[in-house]
């Protein structure tokens, strides 16, 4: 299982508990496929549960449950300026997922956003 955290993510992941009641808590994220063959992704602070893979990033304890693994592998999850003066998380799909049939790189339909519990930073 490849998926990753950027220190910029992590930074501000752990920043965003400090600055709620989730410090110490591990963050949960989580992928699902839609109807149109889209990927939606979700993440929030949660504890750890039998089925969850922990992986650590700049001491930010990662939970990735079974079902969202395959679906997470090589993604990347950042945080970075979207629009001047906006940050938000933006999770980057491997690169297989993005070329088109005709060799082309397109960006694939995804959507991102905050699971139960938040992490104070998302969608904002």
């Amino acid at each position: 299982m490849t998926f990753t955290v950027t220190p910029a993510a992590s930074q501000e992941i752990l920043a965003a508990a400090e600055r709620s009641s989730a410090a110490g808590m591990a963050l949960r994220v989580a992928a699902r496929q839609v109807a149109d063959g889209s990927l939606e992704y979700g993440m929030g602070f949660d504890d750890e549960r039998e089925d969850d893979e922990p992986v650590e990033f700049g001491g930010l304890t990662v939970l990735l449950g079974s079902p969202s693994k395959p679906l997470l592998e090589d993604t990347v999850l950042d945080y970075v300026e979207v629009a001047p003066g906006r940050s938000d998380f933006v999770f980057i799909p491997p690169r297989e997922a993005i070329v088109a049939g005709d060799g082309a790189a397109e960006a694939p339909p995804a959507r991102s956003g905050c699971g139960s519990g938040g992490c104070g930073s998302c969608g904002g």
